[in-house]
């Protein structure tokens, strides 16, 4: 029997995160007290209320059967009416909202939607990974779009070449922003409503985030900008808002054609989510909000004891707006993989080198606050207590480490280019 894998499946990026997770296990086995802030895997359990409102649907016999392939009209409904309540932003539950396994499922299929083979997807640098993985899907071309600390890890669409921008078909982006935690404010927003509209991109917001505001204040919506309906969507995920992440729900909202789009390609993947988990979905954003702006207060005191613990020493980082913190190396350390690996060997910290993220993230890793108050005090410890090289070099703009690249890195994809042109 031939089992060779199809070229396609075989260019799709590896997990580095699932790599690193398996050496964490081992060294638990072994009997290790590892600390792993890798991932974003929310670890607090669902608010009650949703809960409970699950264990109700569950048994009504009605959930057991086949929902309409599109999602239930109802949870649109509760969908559009918490933009209303939350943003001021209208939308046709009909027509501009669909309903996703998950926000990672919509962030994939939209580039499958609209990229053709040698198409040019405008591409974060650094960005979520999974993004990379709907480009490669349709065999279209990534370009990066640079995000720097000087500039608010914002793109600068003035920097880019003319000749990119018009055979752009989709741009990604994201805020609160993984991995930088940075956000975004409303004058960049009305900038990237007016560049896609000129150039005709498809603008792919994400927003998974965007519920959660440290320190009162709430991020700004894309669609909040007059005219973003007219270019783009934007994602949003329960997992996030509601720590319902292994229940794998999200939505995607705005532009009817794109939202038809996605629709159509969700019919022949998934049919629909599962009734009862969708009911449970507008208990969730019906029902109080309360857990909502206590998981904010939460990560604001975890960031806090991150921050507190770190000070003083070698670390230094501009205040996380999200769930997580973005920390340039320390001098000396060399490329943020090795880095990361050292951390993880001697301090037994589990991090996220910032090179996985794309080539703008070198000299960076990111730290998730996914973990109690006290485990964070401990990763500022051990961070501190690590002993600094004996040489070192200044540290000034964060350096590629090209010996270091992970498995799933897009630059090292045929289907990427990392140069300025597009040949």
């Amino acid at each position: 029997m031939r089992t060779e894998w199809a070229g396609l499946l075989q260019s799709l990026p590896r997990s580095s995160f699932a790599a690193t997770g398996a050496r964490v296990d081992d060294l638990l086995r072994s009997g290790e007290d590892v600390i792993n802030l890798c991932q974003g895997n929310p670890d607090l359990p669902t608010p009650a209320h949703i809960v409970e409102a699950l264990r109700t649907e569950v048994l009504d016999p009605v959930t057991h059967r086949y929902p309409p392939f599109s999602g239930l009209l109802e949870l649109k409904n509760a969908i559009s009416a918490w933009y209303a309540r939350h943003h001021g932003v209208r939308l046709d539950p009909e027509t501009e909202v669909a309903i996703l396994f998950g926000a990672k499922a919509g962030l994939v299929e939209i580039s499958q939607c609209f990229l053709n083979p040698g198409d040019v997807c405008l591409m974060p640098d650094p960005a979520f990974p999974d993004y990379w993985a709907g480009v490669i899907l349709a065999r279209a071309r990534m370009h990066p779009l640079p995000l720097r600390r000087s500039n608010g890890f914002l793109p600068e669409y003035d920097c880019l070449d003319p000749a990119v921008c018009e055979r752009a078909k989709l741009m990604f982006l994201n805020y609160p922003n993984n991995p930088t935690s940075a956000t975004a404010p409303r004058e960049f927003y009305e900038d990237t409503v007016r560049f896609a509209a000129r150039h005709n991109v498809i603008v792919a917001s994400d927003f998974a985030y965007g519920a959660l505001g440290l320190d009162g204040q709430l991020p700004v919506s894309f669609l909040e900008t007059e005219g973003a309906k007219e270019v783009g969507v934007e994602f949003i995920s329960l997992s996030k808002t509601f720590n319902m992440a292994g229940w794998r729900i999200g939505a995607v909202v705005g532009h009817r054609d794109v939202i038809a789009a996605i629709n159509l390609l969700q019919e022949h993947y998934y049919v629909s989510l599962p009734p009862f988990i969708q009911r449970a979905a507008i208990a969730a954003l019906t029902g109080p909000q309360d857990a909502v702006r206590q998981l904010a207060k939460t990560y604001e005191r975890r960031r806090d004891v991150l921050l507190d613990g770190l000070e003083g020493s070698a670390w230094s980082l501009d205040t996380p707006r999200s769930v997580f913190a973005w920390l340039p190396i320390p001098p000396g350390r060399g490329g943020s993989v090795a880095f990361a690996d050292e951390l993880l060997s001697r301090a037994h910290v589990a991090v996220a080198p910032g090179r996985w993220f794309g080539e703008h993230g070198e000299g960076y890793v990111r730290v998730s606050l996914l973990a109690p108050e006290d485990r964070l005090a401990e990763v500022a410890r051990r961070m501190a207590d690590l002993p600094i090289p004996a040489t070192t070099t200044p540290h000034h703009a964060p350096q590629h480490d090209p010996h270091h690249a992970p498995q799933h890195d897009p630059h090292h994809s045929p289907n990427h280019s990392t140069k300025g042109t597009l040949s």
